[in-house]
């Protein structure tokens, strides 16, 4: 079976740029649901494979970690 984007459950427009900020030039991973998230690809690929509430928690959690330092001299 082909996976095509339409199969893919997508996120909104606010989510995907949200992320894309969030994850941009970070070298201190961001943690949800136990697993660290260092890249853009990486979080919205994990995103993607939940179901629709499990996805909305864990956006949920990463959004809470967006003030936390992005960088190690940060910390």
């Amino acid at each position: 079976m082909t996976v095509t984007k339409e199969d893919e459950p997508a996120l909104t427009r606010t989510q995907n740029r949200l992320l894309r900020r969030m994850y941009n030039g970070r070298s201190i991973p961001i943690i949800a649901d136990g697993k660290p998230f260092l890249t853009y690809r990486d979080a919205t690929q994990y995103l993607r494979a939940l179901p629709p509430l499990a996805r909305d928690a864990a956006y949920a959690e990463m959004k809470e970690q967006e003030k936390a330092p992005r960088h190690a001299a940060e910390a």
